[in-house]
């Protein structure tokens, strides 16, 4: 073994039941009694799905402080739940709440280091006033029906570095819907962006949202070497008076359908250092230079089809600035995995004013710009051929066994990162062959990486517990350059999969019957 570091609209029963006392109570609601929109579409639909707090218990809370307590009072940070939030979160009520299953902040709603979890405004709504929502190394998470507004990253009070939904760090598998965000100024006034993603974050939609009033859209990506996010679905929103980034993509692949973008000040869609952009059907209106590489000469790619530019202006090229327009065409091909339906841009603005942001009642496009309430399941009819640059979910077809593979391990003398690092012995020491020196989490989830400087590639590993406080009981292998689901599995062994290449192999813990003690992470061509 080598160097490896560690890593919801449901009023009649809501009616029935008391306001919670801001002293951190939580009122449990039937499960049966919680409803959510159908499931996630778009990049969020790939990667196994995203499902949120689907078969776990449903509580409800009125202030930050509950929000922190339902999610430290699951067994695991892993435990399904849905929180259905009603009410103003404010610092006021936003406090730390300690607990082995969470890892929460004041002031900022913090998701991080967990999965499986759905927030979602309910009743009279849930506004999330200047406390933003921060996702660090987690998966599988919904964000639905609420609003966040005026988050600040300078002034008083500040949160989540001025951004109303922020992602960084090792964040798979996230659906923002029917969601606003806003702000009231740029960046002068204290405000970052509404929806930023970073640090490797994969696999996210947002859908049926607001986003107005702000200097920034939204990045991907906080530097042009920092390419490691992608696979991201933006469809039936409203960028409404944003200066720009709407969004940044640096790197990563984008799909934006069905969006209606009104009054892009500077610049709109601003795809560099690589990234490609699908943009179709959407409805630019009233706004300047809403598709292009900017700020950069690191060029970007896109494809254009469908797409309605009213009042529009274009600004003249430069070495640092190339706007699509005036007569916007495709340099690149972009396609996705997934099925969706495209609504006519003509009638976009209609029918995303009808159905985006919070409030809505969840209401959708039935794909003919009719609103409707959203069926069981998505009803997509289009499915192009994916072959895009990128190929990001392959099939996992991996069996787990307690066989040892044979060959050379090759992880001796690899590198490492990881998440969760707790007491125990030091993951950088542990040692190969003696499975008294091992790796634990910091509760009966984490993720453990073996890293290489250079594309390598492997077909079986072999993970290896120590015995312990916990066993292992269920498991991802993901490639770290992609995200995508290599293998899964329930007790730890030997995982085989299609040869891949990869500089990075991550062994994601997402249940155990405690903590974990991972021995050995041998890795096999």
């Amino acid at each position: 073994m080598g160097r490896r570091s560690p890593s919801t609209r449901l009023q009649a029963a809501l009616a029935a039941l008391a306001v919670a006392a801001a002293t951190g109570v939580i009122l449990t609601i039937p499960e049966a009694s919680a409803a959510v929109a159908a499931g996630a579409t778009g990049y969020a639909s790939q990667n196994g799905g995203t499902t949120g707090g689907a078969g776990g218990q449903t509580v409800r809370a009125t202030t930050g402080t509950q929000i922190h307590a339902a999610l430290c009072g699951r067994a695991s940070s892993s435990t399904p739940i849905t929180i259905q939030v009603e009410g103003t979160i404010n610092h006021a009520n936003t406090a730390k709440v300690s607990g082995t299953s969470c890892n929460t902040a004041a002031g900022v709603i913090e998701l991080k280091q967990i999965s499986n979890v759905t927030l979602v405004g309910v009743g009279a709504g849930a506004v999330f006033d200047q406390v933003g929502i921060h996702i660090r190394e987690s998966s599988n998470i919904i964000i639905q029906n609420v609003t966040v507004k005026n988050v600040k990253k300078s002034g008083s009070p500040t949160s989540n570095g001025g951004d109303a939904i922020g992602m960084e760090s090792d964040v798979r598998n996230v659906w923002v819907d029917h969601s606003t965000l806003e702000a009231s100024g740029g960046e002068s006034e204290g405000f970052d962006g509404l929806f930023d993603m970073k640090d490797n974050t994969q696999y996210v939609t947002l859908s049926y949202s607001v986003l107005r009033n702000s200097g920034r859209g939204g990045l991907v990506g906080s530097s042009e070497t920092e390419l490691s996010n992608g696979f991201i679905t933006y469809h039936h929103n409203l960028y409404e008076n944003i200066d720009s980034r709407a969004p940044l993509l640096r790197g990563g692949t984008a799909h934006m359908y069905d969006n209606h973008y009104r009054q892009l000040n500077e610049s709109g869609i601003n795809s560099r250092a690589g990234a490609h952009a699908k943009v179709e059907n959407n409805y630019f209106e009233d706004s300047k230079d809403v598709l292009g590489t900017f700020y950069t000469d690191a060029a970007g790619y896109w494809q254009v089809a469908g797409n309605v530019f009213d009042n529009v202006t274009w600004s003249p090229k430069g070495t640092d600035y190339n706007p699509a327009g005036p007569n916007p065409t495709s340099n690149a091909t972009v396609s996705v995995p997934y099925a969706y339906t495209l609504d006519s841009a003509s009638c976009v603005p209609d029918v995303v004013a009808r159905t985006a942001g919070a409030g809505k009642g969840l209401l959708v496009s039935d794909g003919s710009c009719t609103p409707q309430s959203p069926s069981p399941t998505p009803t997509a009819t289009a499915s192009p051929t994916p072959t895009a640059t990128a190929s990001p979910t392959p099939t996992p077809t991996a069996t787990a066994t307690t066989a040892p593979p044979s060959g050379t391990n090759l992880s001796i003398g690899a590198g490492s990162d990881g998440s969760s690092k707790a007491d125990g012995t030091s993951y950088g020491n542990v040692r190969d062959g003696n499975l008294s020196t091992y790796w634990s989490p910091a509760g009966t989830t984490g993720s453990v990486s073996v890293k290489w400087g250079y594309p390598t590639t492997i077909s079986s590993v072999r993970v290896r517990e120590a015995a312990g406080a916990g066993t292992v009981t269920g498991w991802r292998l993901l490639n770290g350059d992609t995200g995508a689901v290599l293998a899964t599995g329930g007790a730890a062994g030997t995982a085989t999969f299609p040869a891949t290449a990869l500089s990075k192999v991550t062994f994601e813990i997402t249940g155990a019957t405690g903590t974990p003690r991972v021995a050995e992470f041998e890795t096999y061509a």
